[in-house]
């Protein structure tokens, strides 16, 4: 590995955010009486989708998808709920759950030892740090960079900016992003200047408006860039 610098996302590329979801969603419902069944769950993920979409562009403040993603949905069946109380439940259960993507841990530890880790996520930052905690994460990483803490979310110019600012010795051609998101992480990296790396683990079709500098679908390929 070349470079010193790592910036690393955080959801799908090393906390399995999916499967943390799908726990956290299930117990959510169940605990205010209403049976998740697929229906409901794609209307939910439709939703929220537009939401973090609209969020990550510009158009609304982290606040509004996260205050509001419940009470849109279930509105949509008829039921009215104080979306921000949902919300707060939510958070209880994600917090608690910090699923791994395989290797994560093993790579993160090697690779702390000769160089210097950043974590770079648009989640919420109390749970993005308890979930970095419980996952056995946190201690290897110098900064966590937050796009709640920051005011600025990734692909904006702002966000990196910051981070850039608060890492000291920085260094543009020492730097690596890696992330799973080819509109946030990967288009943020290359307007900010530095190289990406793109962890396709889904083999998802590549964008011509957006070419990563590398593309792995394993943790562990790092090791040879």
């Amino acid at each position: 590995m070349k470079y010193k610098i790592l910036l690393f996302d955080l959801d799908d590329t090393l906390l399995d955010f999916a499967a943390n979801e799908a726990d956290s969603l299930d117990k959510l419902f169940h605990s205010n009486g209403i049976a998740l069944n697929k229906d409901i769950l794609q209307l939910y993920h439709n939703i929220n989708k537009q939401l973090w979409t609209d969020y990550e562009n510009g158009r609304i403040p982290l606040t509004e998808v996260l205050n509001t993603r419940f009470s849109r949905t279930l509105n949509e069946l008829g039921v009215t709920v104080d979306g921000s109380a949902w919300e707060s439940q939510y958070r209880q259960h994600l917090g608690n759950g910090h699923q791994l993507i395989e290797g994560a841990l093993e790579v993160c530890k090697i690779l702390s030892k000769d160089h210097r880790l950043f974590v770079v996520t648009n989640g919420v930052t109390v749970t993005q740090m308890k979930r970095l905690q419980l996952a056995g994460l946190h201690d290897l990483f110098e900064n966590i960079f937050t796009s709640e803490s920051i005011g600025y979310q990734k692909p904006f110019e702002g966000f990196f900016d910051f981070v850039f600012e608060h890492i000291p010795t920085f260094n543009y051609k020492d730097t690596l992003i890696i992330g799973d998101s080819l509109s946030t992480d990967i288009k943020g990296g290359i307007l900010a200047g530095i190289d990406t790396c793109w962890f396709n683990q889904k083999g998802q079709p590549e964008k011509e408006d957006i070419k990563a500098t590398y593309t792995i679908s394993d943790l562990k390929e790092l090791y040879t860039i």
